[in-house]
């Protein structure tokens, strides 16, 4: 069985989030058959909500340098292969394929505004003051911005591993972030801000359970979780554990940095 675009509109529509405005994340494989493919699912999400925003990333652009400074979460030097695979960032750069299909089909809708991040950018639709926010140094502002909007996170058919605004709500909490380097043009950048690893996060669904809306739409399940309360629980989470979300991975870099820190 097949899942149609009014499939898609009449879920969504019971999240109630019509007035709000979301960042989704989706894995349109685990609906089944989608009749449209991922045009039907953008356009039921623009029909269910206010606005929408994706993480757009690219992470092609990446470098790794030979140094760098300590406790950084990377082994300098690693990847001298990709490093010359590596490709200068401009704004119409595909979007990363392990984000899935979804984002690159919004970012190339007539409508949508792109930032400008050369590892971390965001596209929106009826979001460009959303989009407008970001800063090379605040990558992930976007999420802070939809918050304060009463924003949520839609989790289409995945789990919170992909929940980019858990980061968020990590760097809120204090967190060590880090940094990271990509090819721009004729020049390298330095990027703050870059993340921890999210392996880790499933941990967090029992506590937003409270703050969580689902629905099924085919075979899959679809959340909505408020983006403030998110932001509450993570926080109130690593005071009381600094370790809290950690994933348990020994050879994850990001994490141990985050334990020696």
């Amino acid at each position: 069985m097949s899942v149609s675009l009014s499939d898609l509109k009449t879920g969504l529509s019971k999240l109630g989030l019509t007035k709000n405005l979301v960042i989704a994340h989706a894995s349109l494989k685990a609906f089944g058959l989608i009749d449209g493919g991922a045009e039907a699912m953008l356009n039921a999400l623009l029909d269910s909500t206010r606005g929408i925003i994706m993480p757009t990333f690219t992470y092609k652009s990446m470098l790794n340098p030979e140094v760098g400074p300590p406790q950084n979460g990377i082994t300098y030097g690693s990847e001298a292969d990709l490093n010359k695979l590596a490709e200068a960032y401009h704004p119409d750069m595909p979007v990363d394929k392990l984000m899935g299909v979804l984002p690159e089909i919004l970012r190339k809708h007539p409508k949508a505004k792109r930032s400008l991040h050369p590892i971390q950018s965001f596209a929106g639709i009826r979001a460009d003051g959303i989009i407008g926010s970001q800063r090379m140094y605040d990558p992930l502002a976007p999420i802070g911005s939809l918050a304060d909007q009463d924003g949520w996170a839609l989790l289409l058919g995945v789990d919170h591993t992909v929940n980019t605004s858990i980061h968020y709500a990590e760097k809120l909490a204090g967190r060590l972030q880090f940094i990271r380097w990509a090819l721009v043009q004729d020049r390298v950048v330095e990027c703050p801000g870059f993340p921890g690893d999210s392996d880790g996060f499933n941990v967090i669904a029992p506590a937003l359970e409270k703050h969580t809306r689902r629905v099924k739409i085919g075979n899959a399940t679809v959340q909505a979780i408020h983006l403030k309360s998110l932001f509450k629980v993570v926080v109130d989470l690593i005071k009381e554990n600094p370790f809290a979300l950690l994933c348990q991975r020994p050879d994850c870099e990001r994490c141990t940095a985050v334990r020696w820190s």
